[in-house]
């Protein structure tokens, strides 16, 4: 194989400092939780590829699933009335494991364009009730939701006004990260009580008559893997519910086992109104996202669409047989081959291996739930002050856990770990091992240059 041409890819999402000093990292296949390079080194996917592939690069039965299928019925879609018989299934399986007692389904290619649709049902939704102007969205402050136009704009993060974003009618309330925005007064409950009271200024200030949903990750993933403020969702929710604002629960990462439920909204006691799902989905054998609507707001749906003749949006591989067959499966596995299983009883051990960090003096925070977690690299630890956002301190740490055997994912200066499912104990020792060994040496390096 020929690596001339990597300089005829545009990367996404990448440090493109760092990535002109490395080159990319050039992957030709997986086993486990091993993925291999083009020369054959390997490495421990401390990431699951993106949040996705739980069940490992290399799971025969996921992949005899989309061999059967794509011999049996290799591509359609969900539109003008038309689905494969992968499509109802799936759509039957995820009511049935969701929440919801019962409920819609609507297929996407991407927990992106899943996040868009749910907010043109709502504004479709509201335009036909006679509410145009309910139209706002709430989202919180570093929150990510995807990249399409509209997710683009419901993401808070900085970044977006690269694009000259968030579009108008896209609000970000308050981040609920206590170590980070917590007065130096207050303990962890009176934080909530704050974060309660200025949503609902907000909601407020804005008119609840123009503001169309809520959306929240139970814990914000590529926020930086952050879990909620103590109580911060039992404190929301009632204010919501008060002023008649749907709540949209975005389970693109969470969904599907990450936090130790099958729902990150179970384990915060979310009640949401639609659920947003992709990624473990499909457990990253197929791209494929879906929006979960509640009986209650998919009936008034169903109304309008019907007064208005269709609901005109969708996707040409949206509900895709292939990749329904594959997130049955996947679902199957994940509930009944042991894998939330797994996730239950190896979290504990995961969180307490990230407590070791405690003692390193450039740990400002070590946070987590389930298996995902995150090391917060600070300047000084008791101030809380970070480094210079040139040093690329997150960068440099996942380069050279890169260059030791690991793959670990820098989000600004947090490094972030949401290991597959089937982990071992062993093979978490073994990561751990490298984090450590990666962390005292390029601090050391950062540190005293």
């Amino acid at each position: 194989m020929s690596l001339s041409n990597l300089s005829r890819v545009l990367y996404g999402f990448t440090d493109m400092k760092t990535l002109n000093e490395r080159g990319p990292l050039v992957l030709s296949h997986g086993k486990g939780i091993y993925v291999y390079d083009v020369y054959n080194k390997k490495y421990i996917d401390a990431n699951s590829g993106l949040w996705n592939c739980v069940a490992g690069f290399d799971h025969p039965g996921l992949v005899e699933t989309a061999i059967d299928q794509y011999k049996k019925f290799a591509g359609y879609h969900s539109l003008f009335g038309r689905l494969s018989d992968k499509s109802l299934e799936l759509a039957d399986n995820l009511i049935e494991v969701s929440p919801f007692e019962s409920g819609k389904v609507f297929f996407t290619n991407s927990g992106s364009e899943a996040n868009d649709t749910a907010v043109k049902i709502l504004w479709m939704l509201n335009k036909r009730k006679g509410q145009p102007r309910k139209r706002k969205i709430l989202t919180r402050i570093n929150a990510y939701h995807g990249v399409t136009l509209g997710a683009t704009s419901m993401s808070g993060k900085p970044y977006i006004e690269e694009f000259g974003m968030p579009l108008s009618d896209f609000i970000h309330a308050d981040n609920p990260h206590y170590w980070k925005y917590g007065n130096i007064d207050e303990n962890e409950d009176q934080f909530s009580q704050r974060m309660g009271k200025n949503l609902e200024d907000l909601i407020l200030k804005e008119d609840p008559e123009t503001i169309a949903a809520f959306f929240a990750e139970p814990v914000m993933g590529a926020g930086g893997v952050v879990p909620p403020s103590k109580g911060y969702f039992d404190i929301i929710q009632p204010i919501l519910k008060k002023y008649k604002i749907p709540f949209i629960a975005d389970e693109v990462i969470c969904g599907f086992g990450r936090t130790g439920n099958l729902w990150g909204s179970q384990t915060y006691n979310i009640n949401p109104d639609m659920i947003i799902a992709s990624k473990c989905l499909t457990a990253g054998f197929f791209p494929m996202g879906a929006v979960i609507l509640r009986q209650e707001i998919a009936d008034e749906f169903v109304e309008v669409s019907e007064k208005a003749s269709e609901f005109p949006h969708g996707f040409t591989s949206g509900g895709h047989p292939v990749g329904c067959a594959i997130a049955l499966k996947a679902i199957d596995v994940i509930i009944k081959e042991g894998l939330l299983d797994n996730v239950k009883t190896i979290s504990p051990y995961f969180i307490n291996k990230l407590k070791e960090f405690n003692d390193y003096e450039n740990i400002g925070e070590i946070r987590g739930v389930g298996l995902m977690g995150a090391l917060e690299i600070v300047k000084d630890k008791t101030s809380k002050t970070p480094f210079d956002s040139n040093l690329s301190i997150g960068e440099k740490v996942a380069n050279m856990s890169i260059e030791n055997g690991l793959i670990c994912r820098p989000i600004g200066s947090s490094i972030v770990l949401c290991p597959q499912f089937i982990i071992t104990e062993s093979q978490l020792d073994t990561l751990f091992d490298i984090l450590h060994d990666t962390l005292k040496k390029s601090l050391q390096l950062i540190t005293t240059n």
